[in-house]
């Protein structure tokens, strides 16, 4: 058997197999992407005053004023 013969005994089914493998196709969707999110935001916010501070503005609410 001739080399050159041997060659593309051997080359030309490599070649034919990759060129029958599976492509992969990445594409963007053709409607925009949504994303629903359901979110409850609950925040309270407590000012704790001493006693003595408030006393102090229950006598003089004019401070603040």
């Amino acid at each position: 058997m001739n080399t050159r013969h041997a060659l593309s005994v051997i080359i030309l089914p490599a070649i034919l197999a990759a060129a029958c493998s599976p492509t992969v196709k990445v594409e963007t969707p053709r409607e925009p992407i949504t994303i629903n999110l359901n979110i409850k935001i609950e925040h309270e916010v407590r000012v704790k005053v001493e006693k003595d501070v408030d006393a102090l503005l229950t006598e003089k609410p004019e401070l603040f004023e």
